[in-house]
């Protein structure tokens, strides 16, 4: 499996204002998800290449989300995709990383965590697993 750059998240002020100009920028594809899972937070879809019915990319790119800024320091997140989320925190804060996020589940999609790597930049592993809940 490649260690690739799979999602990235873009936090936001107003996330309808930024969904606004990513789209008149570079005419990315972006809609605010609605539904069952959700609660209260505000997270939109970013489509920056087409998508099949599950979401993956029909062609080489990465999407992402947007989302409302949860703390003034949030900066974007690349998320890497990664075989076991466990194997890699693991293997992270054996070099240096502390963990931020501990391994959470996206229900239906995969199980994700998030880390400071030793110079305290913030990165995302995720593991696809449509089995998550």
């Amino acid at each position: 499996m490649a260690n690739t750059i799979a999602h990235f998240e873009i936090p936001a002020d107003d996330p309808e204002k930024l969904a606004a100009f990513y789209t008149a920028l570079f005419g990315w594809k972006i809609e605010k998800y609605q539904g069952e899972g959700m609660g209260d937070m505000e997270y939109w879809g970013v489509e920056t290449v087409p998508t099949d019915g599950q979401g993956h990319p029909t062609e080489q790119g990465v999407n992402g989300g947007l989302m409302k800024r949860m703390m003034p320091e949030q900066q974007i997140t690349n998320y890497i995709s990664v075989s076991n989320v466990d194997e890699y925190v693991a293997k992270a804060t054996s070099l240096g990383a502390t963990i931020i996020v501990p391994k959470m589940p996206v229900p239906g999609m995969g199980w994700f965590a998030q880390f400071t790597d030793p110079s305290g930049n913030v990165l995302a592993i995720w593991q696809e697993d449509n089995a998550a809940a």
